[in-house]
């Protein structure tokens, strides 16, 4: 009898297997070919980039709040074309307004492929995706959103989920059950198959991926307000003749935007470099 007890604890053992820890999506592994760099690239875009994991209302809603802001942006930019047209002539008022596009170009590149498949999403059927639970998660990159792994027939994937979701998901290695949109990946349901025999534990979220997780919403915003501060403060000032003046105002925007361009890709590399050494195998 005792000898039938332990061999079924033994089994019991082996089938609780723990759910190992994941590397946050989007950090760049230490070792990596071109290629498959490029198809990662190309993969993320074309399931929305930054908007890739949320729901597709939430993403038309920040489309209708970007869109707000771009309208604001164009009158901005009427009112200083009529304000220093006539003290300053057409070139000068020319380029003090035309830097007003720059916000208005970086919100499009970031939000207009992910807000075409949001519409397309609200449309279509979610699809079904099933297999065992690898890792999981409630770190990633994506502010918000948490990570989980499986393995399916067609290999190990990987999902954003948000967290009230994340919850469900226990610490052993169980089968899951997604239903996923198909263009944005959002995950609107995770069921688990089999019994929830080891919690998972709470993971801290370290200093470093907290800044890493802002660097591609800071990054732009910072861009555009350097540019239109330097351009539009150099426009302002009672220069002579008016050619040097509007060549002055793009050199001067075009010197701050670089400078916090450097300094961003410096910060964002340390801060990379922070998240690797956090990883298993990363620098250190």
């Amino acid at each position: 009898m005792g000898k039938k007890r332990v061999q079924a604890q033994s089994r019991n053992t082996r089938q609780v297997r723990q759910v190992r820890q994941i590397r946050p999506k989007n950090v760049p592994a230490p070792v990596a070919g071109g290629g498959d760099q490029r198809k990662q690239r190309e993969r993320y875009v074309q399931s929305g980039g930054m908007l890739q994991g949320y729901a597709p209302e939430t993403v038309q809603r920040i489309g209708y709040i970007a869109a707000a802001g771009a309208l604001a942006c164009v009158l901005i930019a009427a009112a200083l074309l009529l304000l220093l047209e006539r003290p300053y002539g057409w070139a000068v008022a020319a380029v003090a307004a035309a830097v007003w596009a720059a916000p208005i170009v970086f919100g499009l590149s970031f939000l207009v492929p992910g807000y075409r498949l949001a519409r397309q999403d609200r449309k279509l059927e979610p699809r079904v995706v099933q297999g065992q639970l690898m890792g999981a998660s409630e770190v990633s990159t994506s502010i918000g959103l948490g990570m989980l792994m499986i393995k399916t027939r067609g290999g190990v994937e990987q999902y954003l989920v948000g967290p009230e979701r994340m919850s469900k998901v226990p610490g052993n290695q169980v089968n899951v059950i997604l239903t996923v949109t198909p263009k944005l990946r959002h995950v609107r349901s995770v069921g688990v198959m089999g019994q929830r025999l080891v919690p998972r534990p709470e993971q801290p979220i370290p200093p470093a991926l907290k800044r890493i997780r802002l660097m591609p919403i800071l990054t732009p915003v910072a861009l555009a307000a350097a540019a239109i501060i330097g351009v539009d403060v150099v426009a302002a000032l009672p220069l002579e003749p008016e050619l040097i003046h509007a060549i002055a105002a793009v050199v001067a925007g075009a010197a701050l935007a670089g400078i916090v361009f450097g300094i961003s890709h410096l910060l964002q590399r340390r801060l990379y470099d922070e998240v690797q050494a956090l990883m298993p195998g990363g620098v250190r």
